[in-house]
């Protein structure tokens, strides 16, 4: 339960402790107690954001110094805290307790022999245990998840729980799928949950307390749960304000406990079957999984692979994308791979550049050096996102080792490597036509001609035709380069930057560096 100030100077721990200013205070809210005895205001810092949060203080740190004292003061007022109780103290300087009431702070001087623990036990045995919560969230929660004469199934019996406690649950796979759902109040969409969940990246074990994340203006709290040894999360959302973190995380207990009870299993993800079934190429389970999964094929805007992503890092960069713009980011993960696509919602006007936002994501997830994103964006329905799943799946190893400089590959780029896999597996005419195209350098022979060759692949395949990319890839000077491509073009007798000569001559080289990297 949560206690007020008044509620504290009740317990046997703050007999005879005298409130010193700002009486207006005492019904501030109390849900956690600290100890702060620092000289140095700036340490606050290293706490909390300190709404309801009670500081005691012997001012251990600034003692005989009103001024600091004062300081002091005025710093805790700012951070919202509801009280300050002073411990160890004769009399207060009367500057300090100017202080506090021209600050709005509740001060209080505890009787000489009051300790530190013993205000701290209590506050604390109060807030966990205190009589709303042992006799009306928990009894009333344990009432109805046992019912078992009244209830069919794990969901209704919580969700009259809910409703009669005035909490809402959701149960979330790994991915952040939801697979069970009770709502009893709609201030706060389960997108923006979910979104915030992600953004924060939290990781606990159960028996913690849970996260506490702000959703508009509701208090949830997040925390790990385990069923039939498969990972989930479970979120919670206090509806009136009315509950701790001590308390949820003791609701969440006794939910998990239930749900071991009645033998409940979650619906499965339908979303993550949904992407399942296309990375597999299961075209028509994926149409059988479009309802239930709520996904309409005419929304997947791109699918995408990611390796090499820290998990939390990654969830950070969804969670921008989808609070700033009106894109959704679907998504399975295994370590450091992660299989997903990018969905159009409701709210998406119809000149989104769907082709812009994309690209500025996976810009984004590149700015990891380790990152390699594989994605085909501008696709239509499941048709096209089962094949572009297709193309990435078959191209993805190799595409490395033709673009090995590359972070971010696109359609083209795989397109062009999965051309090369088909040639290179058929050979035969096609493949002794791209092959005659780099003729001269193997009659050239010698190191000269390796040296041009390899000037040439550097300046198609990974400079983007720049002399200047070129010249720092190689360590070598611009002027060397634009020497080499003068040699390489008398050698071809070709203008290897012409229109009608560049598609032949990317794929030819292309075709060699996959051949090199495969023999």
């Amino acid at each position: 339960m949560k206690l007020t100030v008044k509620d504290c100077l009740a317990l046997n721990a703050f007999a005879g402790a005298e409130v010193l200013a700002w009486k207006e205070g005492l019904t501030g809210n109390v849900s956690s107690v600290s100890v702060f005895d620092s000289a140095d205001e700036k340490d606050l810092e290293l706490y909390g954001p300190g709404k309801d949060e009670m500081l005691l203080t012997g001012f251990l740190g600034a003692k005989d110094d009103a001024a600091r004292q004062c300081k002091l003061v005025e710093r805790i007022a700012r951070r919202g805290c509801p009280a300050l109780a002073v411990f160890f103290a004769g009399d207060i300087d009367s500057k300090v307790i100017a202080t506090a009431e021209r600050a709005g702070l509740t001060l209080i001087r505890m009787a000489p022999e009051t300790r530190y623990e013993q205000a701290i036990a209590q506050i604390m045995d109060s807030i966990l245990y205190g009589e709303n919560f042992n006799n009306s969230l928990i009894n009333n929660t344990v009432f109805h998840l046992l019912n078992f004469e009244k209830h069919t199934s794990f969901p209704d019996a919580v969700r009259e729980a809910a409703i009669n406690n005035d909490f809402q649950l959701i149960i979330l796979s790994e991915d952040f799928n939801p697979v069970l759902t009770v709502e009893t109040r709609h201030r706060a969409t389960i997108a923006d949950a979910i979104r915030l969940g992600r953004e924060k990246s939290f990781e606990g074990s159960a028996g913690k307390v849970y996260t506490q994340i702000d959703v508009n203006g509701v208090l949830t709290y997040w925390g790990p749960v385990n069923i039939g040894n498969e990972k989930y999360f479970m979120f919670i959302v206090d509806n009136e304000d009315v509950y701790t973190a001590g308390e949820i995380t003791k609701l969440a207990e006794i939910i998990e406990l239930a749900m071991g009870m009645w033998k409940f299993t979650p619906e499965r993800d339908a979303k993550s079957d949904f992407i399942k079934a296309l990375i597999r190429g299961n075209k028509s389970l994926a149409y059988n999984l479009q309802d239930e999964s709520r996904i309409a094929g005419g929304d997947i805007s791109s699918v995408f692979f990611c390796k090499g992503i820290p998990k939390e890092e990654e969830s950070h960069a969804f969670a921008a994308f989808e609070l700033d713009t009106d894109l959704e980011v679907m998504h399975i993960a295994e370590g450091d791979e992660t299989y997903g696509m990018i969905l159009k919602t409701e709210h998406a006007a119809d000149d989104t550049d769907l082709q812009t936002e994309c690209t500025e994501l996976f810009d984004k997830l590149k700015e990891n050096r380790a990152a390699r994103i594989f994605h085909v964006t501008g696709i239509s329905g499941i048709e096209g996102a089962g094949d572009a799943y297709k193309l990435i799946n078959e191209s993805w190893t190799f595409a490395q080792s033709v673009f090995p400089y590359k972070r971010v590959f696109t359609k083209y780029e795989l397109t062009l490597v999965n051309n090369c896999i088909n040639i290179q597996i058929q050979g035969g005419f096609v493949h002794k036509n791209y092959a005659e195209l780099l003729e001269p350098f193997r009659r050239m022979g010698g190191s000269k001609s390796q040296q041009l060759l390899d000037t040439l692949e550097t300046f198609v395949l990974d400079a983007g035709m720049s002399t200047g990319k070129t010249a720092q890839i190689m360590d070598i000077h611009t002027n060397t380069v634009q020497y080499r491509l003068k040699k390489i073009n008398e050698l071809l007798g070709v203008e290897v930057t012409g229109s009608r000569t560049m598609p032949g001559l990317t794929m030819a080289l292309a075709l060699k560096r996959l051949e090199r990297a495969v023999s």
